[in-house]
């Protein structure tokens, strides 16, 4: 398909010919059938592998500076490049997946992460690992809204695409946690370029049965694309990450500041030009409904609070209690499988106890959760560790799926990848806070209560002649960061359960979008 710019007053555009009418599908559609159902497995591959490589370079990394020796910086950006280019490319991708075809997205998405993992494991420099990681990044943003709109196509029962939703959250979530498990044990046999090859089956098997499994759709508005509002979009996203993650890193240095200043100054335009276009790539209008303002929060929250925790806790086992790293990410499992499959059940139980009570029990469940990492000390805590991941990850879970549920449910089917990169958006966007925030807050607290030899934990235990009462203190420091960490997030969660409570309306089918009853008693189960 040719894209054709033609200026306006309102910027330059893309048009594409033909796409004011639906392209309707390759094949009939199959509501909740066999086809459905296998379409679902075959988009949960690239899903999974999306979400995995956010997290899979945690233990890789030591072998990665080893073989490449990166700088400081260098290191960083391989970390951080794709996380970075899958928020803030999202929304852009979810609006040109919806106007010219989601599975010739999907299609493309998925061939350039493959070339993307094998350029990124055969990378013989820093530099050219940091493009591949940029090129999966890039990838990564045209696969995950563009996926979960399909599910809309492929599930046109509201419940069986809540079913759906919940399986996709749950891939989504468990991959992520699974990342530093997978990387270790490959790590154990291989090079650490077996980390990015691993996805190369899974691509090759989605581009194989995609096209047979799989329907086009397009949206029925005008196909027309700001490209304006396309660039804003990702620049100021790109420049508000990247200032909050390197405050977090480096401080309140001025580039951090600048960018993040710049990044919100963008974004502010960008919201403000918004309003004023006819086909937005963000209809604002939405966020009027309570129940998806409430959930759009809670897919940023509880992503902060997450990823603040793994980061902190994972420290903890490792320098604090001296736990190697494979068994470190090992004691996350019971959380993670929790986490797994509170997303599966969570449609089920949403449909007889609504989505008020449901994000009621997500945010108190997370609070109690954060809470019970307040007994560790620097001799033991374990079980307390374990326990506080498993009671929150069954907020965590109930996030994810209510979250995506929402969003999709909010919008024509047309426009549900659109709604889709919204809530995938505030995940990306509460991963970075955490991260900046909460673990600002614990260095801050290091910083300030510790032997102030190093800037960092892991710094000062490796400073040569260290007296144990000194490293006795700087654990002590760390944990005293983390503790109040855990309870600031832990605080934000009851606040927010608190407004749900009272804001939210107690209907269950106030919760459902206008029309959904009717779809619901008209669909064959």
């Amino acid at each position: 398909m040719y894209l054709m710019g033609v200026p306006t007053t309102g910027g330059w555009l893309l048009d594409a010919p033909g796409s004011s009418v639906a392209c309707m599908t390759q094949h009939p559609t199959s509501g909740s059938g066999v086809r459905a159902w296998l379409g679902l497995l075959v988009v949960l591959g690239p899903v999974l592998l999306v979400s995995m490589d956010g997290s899979i370079l945690f233990l890789a990394m030591p072998r990665v500076s080893q073989a490449l020796n990166p700088s400081a910086d260098q290191a960083l950006w391989i970390l951080d490049i794709y996380g970075f280019a899958v928020g803030s490319l999202l929304i852009a991708f979810g609006n040109i997946g919806d106007r010219y075809g989601r599975l010739k997205l999907l299609m493309t998405g998925a061939s350039f992460f493959g070339i993307g993992s094998a350029a990124a494991a055969l990378a013989p420099t820093p530099e050219l690992l940091v493009a591949a990681r940029a090129l999966m990044g890039i990838a990564g943003a045209t696969l995950l809204p563009s996926a979960l709109a399909v599910l809309s196509e492929l599930f046109t029962n509201p419940k069986r695409r809540a079913q759906a939703i919940g399986i996709f959250a749950a891939t989504f979530a468990a991959g992520f946690a699974i990342g530093p498990i997978i990387g270790g044990v490959l790590l154990e046999r291989f090079w650490w370029g077996a980390v990015f090859l691993i996805n190369l089956p899974v691509i090759v098997l989605f581009l194989c049965f995609a096209p047979t499994l799989l329907r086009e759709v397009r949206a029925t508005r005008p196909g027309r694309i700001d490209v304006l509002s396309v660039a804003t979009s990702a620049v100021g996203l790109l420049l508000a990450i990247y200032g909050l993650k390197h405050a977090a890193a480096e401080g309140l240095s001025v580039s951090a500041v600048l960018a993040g200043l710049a990044g919100i100054a963008v974004l502010a335009w960008f919201g403000v030009r918004q309003r004023h276009l006819d086909h937005p790539l963000i209809d604002f209008s939405l966020f009027r409904d309570r129940v998806l303002a409430v959930a759009m929060i809670t897919g940023l929250l509880p992503l902060a609070a997450w990823s603040a925790s793994a980061y902190l806790a994972g420290i903890y086992l490792q320098s604090v209690l001296d736990i190697p790293v494979l068994q470190a990410a090992l004691l996350a499992l019971p959380g993670a499988v929790v986490l797994t499959t509170t997303c599966i059940v969570t449609p089920a139980v949403v449909d007889r106890i609504g989505k008020r009570t449901a994000l009621l029990i997500c945010h108190f469940s997370i609070a109690i959760g954060l809470l019970l990492l307040l007994p560790t000390t620097v001799t033991g805590g374990i079980g307390w560790y374990i326990t506080s991941t498993a009671i929150a990850g069954i907020g965590y879970g109930i996030s994810f799926a209510v979250v995506a549920d929402t969003a999709v449910g909010a919008v024509p089917p047309e426009r549900a990848g659109s709604a889709g990169a919204i809530a995938e958006t505030s995940n990306e966007i509460g991963n970075a806070l955490g991260i900046a925030l909460l673990g600002s807050l614990a260095a801050l607290l290091f910083r300030l209560q510790g032997p102030d030899l190093a800037p960092t934990l892991d710094e000062t235990l490796q400073l040569p002649g260290l007296a144990q009462t000194l490293v006795t203190d700087a654990k002590s420091a760390f944990l005293t960061g983390l503790h109040v960490a855990a309870a600031a997030a832990s605080l934000l969660h009851l606040a927010l359960g608190i407004v749900a409570l009272r804001w939210l309306p107690r209907s269950t089918r106030d919760d459902l979008p206008a029309g959904e009853a009717h779809s619901e008693a008209a669909e064959p189960r």
